[in-house]
């Protein structure tokens, strides 16, 4: 079972924000506005869900582990490194 029942919204946005921010991470990416009006709409929506004012979605440790929970393989990446 998992320790913060995250609603499946949320986690798509997460997901969205991740796969966002590393299209930025590109050198000269191309619709570069786009994208950055894009990051800041999904922080905005992730920041805002009405779930963080629940009684799990309280805890610091609830962004961390939806933070790390939505990013997939780029944290082994980073660990194995």
């Amino acid at each position: 079972m998992d320790r913060f029942p995250f609603p499946p919204d949320l986690i798509a946005a997460q997901q969205e924000w991740h796969a966002t921010y590393h299209a930025l991470a590109v050198a000269r990416p191309a619709r570069a506005t786009e994208l950055r009006r894009r990051l800041l709409h999904l922080s905005v929506r992730i920041r805002w869900h009405p779930w963080w004012s629940t009684s799990a979605g309280w805890s610091p440790a609830a962004r961390v582990e939806l933070r790390r929970l939505t990013a997939g393989d780029r944290s082994a990446g980073a660990e194995a490194a």
